[in-house]
């Protein structure tokens, strides 16, 4: 007997919804590549860089679902974000802010 592998619509329309995000920040930043990393219970979370510098992520329910997601749009895949592709991303004036302030206990409100 041949094995059959049930697909669940749920999952099959978040892959979807996720898979057209991605694909239209790719589009919008000339680009894009991605890594999926696992936040456990809460799923995985798709950090996504664009050719032109700019960054943002996604979070999906679970890991397999954010694996699919970033295959079906076609993206490259990276296993972590360190060395040429997380040189990619540019950070501005509100990042280096943020991660200051974090650093020193909370952001400043002057």
């Amino acid at each position: 007997m041949a094995e059959t592998q049930q697909v669940d619509p749920k999952a099959e329309r978040k892959v979807a919804r996720l898979a057209k995000q991605i694909s239209s920040f790719s589009k919008a930043h000339g680009g894009a590549e991605g890594q999926v990393a696992y936040l456990g219970e809460r799923g995985a979370r798709i950090v996504l860089v664009g050719e032109d510098g700019n960054w943002g992520d996604l979070v999906a329910p679970t890991y397999e679902i954010a694996e699919k997601a970033v295959e079906k749009a076609g993206i490259t895949r990276h296993e972590s974000f360190d060395g040429e592709f997380a040189a990619k991303v540019k950070t501005g004036r509100y990042e280096w802010s943020r991660m200051a302030g974090i650093q020193v206990g909370g952001p400043k409100n002057d």
